[in-house]
């Protein structure tokens, strides 16, 4: 493929929590994601304001051979126009803290969905419920010892 000086890759890669700088994280942790993925980071960047992007599946870093984790490329003057962002870093560290916080929002909203428990009219999801120590259920007070016949 010819070189486009106008064009960065963004892999998912580079915003690896668990990964280190030296293994290939490119953002510092504050605006690293756990388990980062091509469509994820593509509505980042989208939310972000970046117009002037082309998403490439099944492609793997040359670093990382193993996965197929596909990458983003980015127009450096659309980048400019649309967000101000001159360099690469900056797109890198607009993006992960964006992607960073959308996952925190997602994690908040699970958990404030798991704490409010369920709706009045979902009887599916109330039937799942249990009861603990609601003393509705009798203890079995002489358990058998054994499965023969009485």
């Amino acid at each position: 493929m010819d070189h486009n000086p106008d064009r960065l890759s963004i892999w998912p890669g580079y915003f690896d929590a668990k990964t280190s700088r030296r293994s290939g994280r490119r953002v510092p942790r504050d605006s690293s994601v756990l388990k980062p993925d091509l469509d994820s980071l593509f509505y980042a960047a989208r939310k972000v304001g970046l117009k002037k992007i082309k998403r490439e599946e099944q492609i793997s870093h040359p670093n990382r051979p193993y996965g197929k984790e596909g990458r983003l490329w980015v127009s450096l003057s659309g980048a400019k126009k649309s967000i101000g962002a001159s360099n690469k870093e900056e797109i890198l560290q607009m993006i992960g803290a964006e992607w960073r916080q959308m996952q925190k929002d997602v994690k908040n909203t699970e958990a404030q969905r798991i704490a409010e428990g369920p709706k009045t009219g979902d009887r599916r999801a109330r039937s799942q419920r249990k009861s603990r120590g609601s003393g509705s259920q009798k203890p079995s007070s002489k358990k058998r010892s054994s499965f023969k016949k009485r």
